[in-house]
């Protein structure tokens, strides 16, 4: 029988319920927490031993951080309630387009040195951020995440077809015009008899090289498609006709389907499973040294900030679901752990981290509200990113296995986001209709009209190449424009405890 003089938060329940209710909580993230490192690792270009590892390192700084957050480590870090800590899908564009502009082992470096900057600064950002609350009410966040999961949706679709570049790219150059273009560069320089006169052939001009034009069999195939859809069609039923745990784990066993599937047709291999180790400690800067580049930092740091805001948010609405108030000192020590988790990512090779608004759900869902739960998932996921097999399985899943997933995923994120604005007093204030408007629309730049900031100064192209920054200058602005310095607490809150999903 539990002390009445115990917090519910602070309840400490047997072992056996501890490991189950805390495995719930792994799986319920576990989709969520691995998408990032498959995203940005295949952006990058990187082997498939090296994605391997970015993967093992994010499931055990998932559960380093956890610890960190819910049992605390001095007051200065952690709130000391049940979060669970997972990468944020926020600073998913911003690495994708440094990844695109700097693939291999030097872009991750250039990116785990943006990290580690922006972790630094958001710990020393933390006990301010809670006073910048007012900046950022829920017509400023819904539309940022609602911003934020329409960028990652081109993501998931290329997940389901094919990159837009690369060998599964819609179109490809014609071998025989490749083969052409070789033998004109093979007499460069040369003279050939033309009409009776001798002519000199032309060098090929420096950096000419063929449009493709041949539409490439290996975008779009049929099985694939049939595969991807197969995924969303499985996470669908599973979330209309399952109920409580399992109708949590729709996306993951969605994937689960697929793979079976894809297996089954023999488009999924094991090889890479069985050559990996069973047991690997990580360590830090394992797959790239980092590298501190101002404006990267500066980027990264500026999505930290939206993303200390959304767990303000998060921290308010558990507090008042485990009725425990938390005062100024106890949310700077949840939002230094934003940054200080950030920090880690960045050392040990990962990315930035933020509570889990799902696994906040779930707290409601379960009416369980001890902490400890939150400790033993985090002791679960620090033991799943020691093993090298599991990480290895998850990378060896086809893109197209993880496209129906993927549509999923990133729509929940900006489904989120409208159902915040849902909170939005549109009817009062036609005003706000012009920030969410203006806002999305300039969000959309960068995906619309890649290449916009070709006339502008490159210092300072990572910093506006992001549709999500964008639309955060451009909703903060407009929001201060329009409505001024209202506090809007009540609001925020009422907008944190709709918002499931990252």
């Amino acid at each position: 029988m539990t002390d009445a003089l115990v917090a519910p938060v602070d309840e400490r329940l047997p072992g056996a319920k501890l490991a189950a209710l805390g495995l719930q909580h792994v799986l319920v993230m576990y989709a969520g927490a691995i998408a990032v490192p498959l995203i940005v690792g295949r952006a990058l270009k990187l082997s498939p031993e090296q994605v391997t590892m970015l993967i093992q390192a994010d499931l055990f700084c998932c559960g380093l951080v956890t610890l960190i957050q819910s049992l605390g480590a001095t007051q200065w870090f952690g709130i000391k309630l049940p979060v669970m800590m997972g990468v944020t899908f926020a600073a998913v564009a911003p690495m994708v387009s440094m990844a695109n502009n700097n693939p291999g082992v030097a872009g991750a470096g250039l990116i785990f040195g943006a990290i580690i900057g922006a972790g630094v600064i958001s710990m020393l950002l933390a006990p301010v951020m809670s006073r910048l609350l007012r900046f950022f009410p829920p017509v400023v966040t819904g539309t940022i995440i609602a911003v934020i999961g329409i960028s990652l949706m081109r993501v998931g679709v290329n997940w389901i077809f094919g990159n837009p570049v690369g060998p599964t790219a819609p179109q490809i150059v014609d071998p025989a015009h490749a083969q052409w273009l070789a033998s004109i560069k093979g007499l460069a320089g040369a003279t050939v008899n033309a009409g009776g006169a001798a002519v000199a052939v032309p060098p090929v001009p420096p950096g000419l090289v063929l449009a493709p034009t041949q539409s490439n069999p290996a975008y779009a195939q049929l099985p694939h498609m049939a595969i991807a859809g197969l995924a969303l069609v499985a996470t669908l039923l599973v979330a209309k006709y399952a109920r409580g745990f399992v109708a949590n784990i729709s996306v993951l066993l969605g994937i689960v389907v697929a793979a079976c599937i894809a297996t089954s047709m023999g488009l999924m291999t094991f090889d890479k499973v069985a050559k990996a180790k069973w047991f690997d400690v990580v360590l830090p800067f394992e797959v790239a040294t980092p590298v501190f580049d101002p404006v990267l930092i500066l980027t990264m740091a500026l999505v930290m900030v939206v993303v200390m805001i959304e767990s303000t948010g998060m921290f308010l609405a558990l507090s008042e679901m485990n009725g425990k108030p938390i005062d100024q000192g106890q949310l700077s020590a949840g939002l230094r752990v934003d940054g200080l988790g950030t920090l880690i990512g960045g050392i040990f090779n990962t990315f930035p981290y933020t509570s889990f608004s799902q696994n906040v759900g779930l707290v409601g869902v379960t009416g369980v509200k001890s902490r400890f739960v939150c400790v033993a998932a985090g002791i679960i996921l620090m033991v799943l990113g020691m093993l090298p097999k599991m990480a290895a399985l998850v990378e060896s899943l086809p893109s197209f296995v993880l496209g129906g997933a993927g549509l999923v995923m990133f729509g929940m994120v900006a489904a989120t986001g409208i159902r915040i604005l849902g909170a939005v007093n549109f009817a009062g204030s036609r005003n706000n209709l012009f920030i969410v408007a203006i806002s999305v629309g300039i969000g959309m730049i960068p995906l619309v009209a890649p290449r916009f900031l070709q006339s502008l100064p490159h210092a300072i192209h990572p910093l506006i190449e992001s549709g999500i920054l964008l639309a955060s200058f451009s909703a903060v602005l407009l929001n201060l424009y329009f409505n001024g310095f209202r506090d809007e607490r009540a609001q925020t809150l009422a907008a944190a405890k709709v918002a499931d999903a990252h």
